[in-house]
């Protein structure tokens, strides 16, 4: 995704306060930049980070990319989802400490394309390293939702679609922000808990006067 000088703008002011986007499809190039700020914020301090994720497309390996740097981070990674988290994009949002949903976000529970080439001989190996990691997202959202990895790749592979209210009921979000005090899954109550400061505040989407 190439950023214009008023994204690259937005995208310094957010770092500021804490807060690294990932939007629009998430390819190789915006993990390597995502993942890069999401360290550099970890060196730079100690309180939480806000990822805000919408996500219409994502590359199975550069979902993994993101995730595997957040699962190593020493500061707590609140994912707050908005507009659109599809596929492996899903992945991403496991990986949250806190994870809150806007009230119209759209979730997608469907496996990434398979787009491959090379020789005969090699398109087998290429096969199995895609199916390992598609596993390995059913797996990661049937641990992070309590639910069976069977019913959670059944759902993967019907293409379900879920808005913010049955995504809380399916427990892939911890909370829906909006006007009112947030709503909150019985699952929130299974995280480690946010040290936040001022700064760790967000600065653009901002949860309910409820939340804690």
């Amino acid at each position: 995704m190439t950023l214009g000088p008023s994204d690259s703008w937005l995208e310094e002011r957010l770092f500021e306060r804490r807060t690294v986007l990932c939007r629009g499809v998430l390819d190789d190039a915006l993990a390597g930049r995502v993942a890069a700020q999401l360290m550099t914020l970890d060196a730079l301090g100690d309180s939480a980070v806000e990822l805000q994720l919408d996500g219409e497309r994502a590359l199975l390996d550069a979902a993994w990319t993101v995730v595997d740097v957040i699962d190593l981070l020493g500061v707590p990674v609140n994912v707050v989802c908005a507009g659109r988290v599809e596929g492996a994009a899903i992945a991403v949002l496991t990986a949250g400490t806190r994870r809150t949903a806007l009230a119209h976000t759209r979730f997608r529970l469907t496996d990434p394309e398979l787009e491959i080439s090379g020789r005969t001989s090699e398109l087998a190996a290429l096969l199995e390293h895609h199916t390992a990691r598609l596993d390995r997202l059913h797996e990661r959202v049937a641990s992070s939702t309590g639910r069976p990895a069977g019913e959670v790749a059944a759902d993967f592979r019907a293409g379900r679609v879920l808005d913010a209210g049955q995504a809380l009921r399916y427990r892939l979000v911890d909370e829906i922000a909006g006007d009112k005090p947030a709503v909150r899954s019985i699952s929130s109550t299974r995280r480690r808990p946010v040290h936040q400061s001022e700064s760790s505040e967000p600065f653009g989407f901002r949860p309910g006067p409820g939340n804690p």
